[in-house]
């Protein structure tokens, strides 16, 4: 299927924060970015840079990570006076009381499996937190109602996100179902480009050259 490369959405995840460099469940907590992942945004830009790419468009959360995230990408494309519309509905997943711990720390509190469970479902809802369904909810009707049309419109748009905020919208993007959705992992600063279908219906999986992003990482 032909797409049309002058309207597209590129999703990127954020550069790695204090808590992913932990491996703590972060969630709606609002760590700032390391110096690796200073430098995975600033290549993340480059990388759109020599791709060709620049914006129309650019929406990221409200959370510290994603919005210096995405400075960083703009500055390397030499947009950063793009406005940015930064909003609560793109935030993480809240992680409810796993939020602060780390991995193993969790396990023991829980269970091995209840942890599991709680990580991958797709319905499954953490104490005080959100299940991966209760995002979707919330970012699905953003992307309908500000991205969409705008790419629809003729724009470019750049999303910096989240992995439990963007897998959500994978699972529309790319028809994956809840449980193939538990092994799809986006890394820190990956890129993933989209392109509108020729007849405007919806947006597609790029094919690029070179582009990163083709596969997605296992977990």
């Amino acid at each position: 299927m032909t797409t049309d490369l002058s309207r597209i959405l590129v999703l990127v995840r954020h550069g790695q924060s204090e808590d992913n460099a932990q491996d703590l469940f972060s969630g709606l907590r609002d760590p700032a970015l390391t110096d690796r992942g200073v430098d995975e945004a600033r290549a993340a830009g480059r990388e759109l840079r020599r791709l060709g790419l620049s914006f129309t468009h650019a929406f990221t959360s409200a959370l510290t990570r994603a919005r210096r995230t995405m400075g960083l990408v703009l500055s390397e494309l030499g947009q950063s006076d793009l406005p940015v519309e930064a909003d609560p509905a793109l935030n993480e997943r809240d992680y409810g009381e796993l939020a602060g711990l780390n991995k193993t720390q969790a396990r023991d509190r829980f269970g091995v499996e209840q942890v599991r469970v709680w990580r991958k479902s797709f319905h499954a809802v953490p104490p005080g937190g959100e299940s991966l369904a209760m995002t979707a909810d919330r970012v699905w009707p953003f992307y309908e109602r500000q991205i969409a049309p705008a790419v629809r419109n003729g724009g470019r748009a750049l999303l910096v996100g989240h992995g439990n905020a963007l897998r959500s919208m994978l699972m529309r993007l790319d028809g994956i179902d809840p449980e193939t959705i538990e092994d799809v992992n986006i890394g820190t600063a990956q890129i993933l480009v989209y392109g509108l279908t020729a007849d405007g219906d919806r947006l597609v999986k790029a094919s690029l050259p070179d582009a990163p992003g083709e596969d997605l990482r296992r977990a």
